[in-house]
């Protein structure tokens, strides 16, 4: 038992699969349904982000012609375990995702004008929440029983040209998802103390 275990209000095994037990899988089995994977996204939804923008967009990859595209835009070291996990998604951000302004924060718009005046803020606006709700995705993941693999070995532009030519959406992150598989884990690495990276001001 961590001092996280004693003050958690879920208890320690789900204090374990999202967290302290979770780990980053490398090989995978199993399957991964349609309402689980509705399922994932319906959990990361409600994650906090800016002005509830919620610029994520989710790929699920199940086609075999979507998989090898894929699967060819990833680093050598990615591609085996991608080509055999259950269900893969890349992750990207809505380009526009300010313009859906009125379906995320109705009533409330005003802040919209200083990111149709500002493009690179807008960019690194909705770039920036949807690698929060990437966490968020990642737990969402691990809470149902599944393992992620979430990589950045991947030529994302690529990706963009193959999975989403207009423009729309810019990806930044492919995990893999599923059952670990045998030999799933490698060494466990070491984590930061809170001692090494918190302090109180």
């Amino acid at each position: 038992m961590t001092i996280a275990h004693e003050e958690a209000v879920i208890d320690s095994a789900a204090v374990d699969a999202i967290f302290a037990e979770a780990r980053t899988a490398n090989a995978f089995t199993g399957e991964v349904s349609e309402q689980q994977a509705r399922a994932i996204y319906e959990l990361t939804k409600f994650g906090p982000t800016a002005f509830n923008s919620q610029p994520l967009r989710v790929t699920y990859v199940r086609s075999e012609e979507a998989r090898a595209k894929l699967v060819a835009a990833l680093s050598s070291g990615n591609r085996a375990k991608t080509a055999s996990a259950p269900l893969v998604a890349i992750l990207s951000y809505d380009t526009a995702w300010h313009e859906q302004w009125d379906n995320f924060l109705p009533g409330y718009n005003a802040p919209k004008a200083m990111y149709d005046a500002s493009p690179d803020l807008a960019t690194s606006t909705g770039n920036n929440n949807a690698h929060l709700q990437a966490g968020y995705f990642i737990l969402a993941v691990r809470s149902l029983g599944f393992a992620a693999g979430p990589m950045t070995g991947a030529d994302f532009s690529v990706i963009d040209a193959e999975f989403f030519p207009a423009g729309d959406q810019k990806s930044f992150l492919v995990v893999n998802i599923g059952q670990p598989g045998p030999e799933a884990w490698g060494d466990a690495k070491p984590k930061f103390a809170y001692e090494d990276v918190v302090r109180t001001v």
